[in-house]
């Protein structure tokens, strides 16, 4: 697959964030899945993110000794080919200094033709994606509320794939596999307030290891309900390009997300 896009793609999510003139906003604002306002204080602040992410899927899926599959879903199917998608973020902040974790969990199902139609008139591809990062988050910008964070990690992902062949050779073929990796990612995350309630929020992250490639990227809006309440709504884009052992996962899932923030 390929991933020339993803350098315009990270620059322009972040490009609305760090770019922006950072204004002076009061310290009582809520933070979002790309982080909060430095807390400048002694004591750690939590927060915590749950997220629906409306996630399609589009790429190829692979296992050993059969063909590979194309999978591919746009936004009008999701809700006819995913099964379950899942978000959440956890931040422990002091000072400048965050740790962060990061998971997603999307499970598609879904049924295409094949290319030639030779081996097979039809395959069902069923995927299970889980990926956790545990990273680590510096400010080295910041003003009032507004910030530019630097963040480094590692990303594991759990990926199953079910694979059902009808018509042709393999009429009634079906297998299971699975694979577990670890890349180490690297990227930017940001907030720009617009006013005391509404705010831009920017993430963008790459990387590699097991995997060939590995990145992340996201943008959204914020709006403050409460003092430690937010709603957040936006759009992620996840690709992976991983392929050992005959096991082959090289997709991109993409989607809006829409969540809450909530600061203890």
């Amino acid at each position: 697959m390929r991933f020339s896009f993803i350098g315009p793609l990270l620059v322009a999510a972040l490009g609305a964030v760090s770019g922006a003139a950072w204004g002076q906003i009061s310290d009582d604002t809520p933070h979002s899945f790309v982080g909060e306002p430095s807390n400048t204080g002694s004591s750690w602040q939590l927060s915590v993110s749950p997220y629906l992410w409306m996630a399609g899927i589009q790429g190829t899926s692979g296992q050993f000794n059969l063909p590979a599959a194309e999978m591919s879903s746009n936004f009008g199917q999701i809700f006819n080919e995913l099964d379950f998608a899942f978000m959440g973020i956890v931040e422990a902040r002091r000072g400048p200094y965050s740790i962060v974790g990061d998971i997603a969990y999307t499970k598609t199902s879904l049924k295409n033709a094949t290319p030639k139609g030779r081996l097979a008139d039809t395959v069902g591809v069923t995927s299970e994606a889980f990926s956790s990062l545990l990273a680590g988050a510096y400010t080295v910008y910041q003003s009032g509320p507004n910030h530019l964070d630097v963040i480094a990690g590692a990303r594991l992902w759990n990926v199953k794939s079910k694979l059902r062949f009808q018509g042709g050779t393999l009429d009634g073929v079906s297998r299971r596999d699975s694979a577990t990796w670890v890349d180490v990612v690297a990227g930017l995350r940001g907030n720009y307030f617009l006013s005391e309630k509404v705010y831009l929020m920017g993430w963008g992250a790459i990387g590699a290891g097991q995997a060939n490639l590995d990145w992340d990227v996201a943008a959204g809006f914020g709006y403050q309900l409460q003092k430690n309440l937010s709603l957040t709504a936006g759009y992620r884009m996840q690709g992976v390009d991983y392929s050992k052992d005959g096991f082959v996962f090289d997709v991109i899932q993409k989607g809006p997300i829409l969540g809450l923030t909530y600061r203890f």
